[in-house]
């Protein structure tokens, strides 16, 4: 077998909790709702491009799980990226709560929650972020 590269991640959530995912993830990631197969349960797919890079399923009854807590055995999913200047003003501006530091000789990184808690890693490489950055 050869590893040939990522296709996408999965989130597990409640059907109602599926609009506030779906905007999360076009607002922060510009990701937009496409193709998805018919499956026995509900969810969406969130391209990037041509890429259905984040699949959520509906598969949680309303209520059955507690999302401030972390429970599961993925303590993240980490994305390389650039702009970081730009994505903190754009979360400043969408008042997404977030993490960052500078990591000297790595780069700047940013931590997010989507809305059922799954926890978010951008990795801006040989880029740095001032620590304050007006709007």
């Amino acid at each position: 077998m050869k590893f040939e590269g990522f296709l996408h991640l999965n989130i597990r959530c409640s059907e109602n909790e599926l609009p506030a995912i779906e905007r999360f993830y076009g607002d922060v990631l510009g990701l937009k709702k496409g193709y998805r197969p018919d499956f026995k349960f509900g969810g969406v797919w969130l391209y990037d491009g041509d890429d259905p890079i984040v699949h959520v399923s509906a598969r949680f009854p309303q209520g059955t799980r507690v999302k401030e807590t972390h429970s599961g055995s993925v303590d993240h999913i980490a994305f390389k990226a650039s702009g970081a200047g730009d994505f903190r003003k754009q979360l400043k501006q969408l008042g997404v709560e977030f993490e960052e530091q500078n990591i000297e000789g790595a780069g700047y990184q940013v931590f997010v929650y989507d809305p059922v808690g799954t926890k978010l890693e951008f990795n801006f490489l040989n880029e740095q972020v001032a620590d304050r950055i007006t709007q």
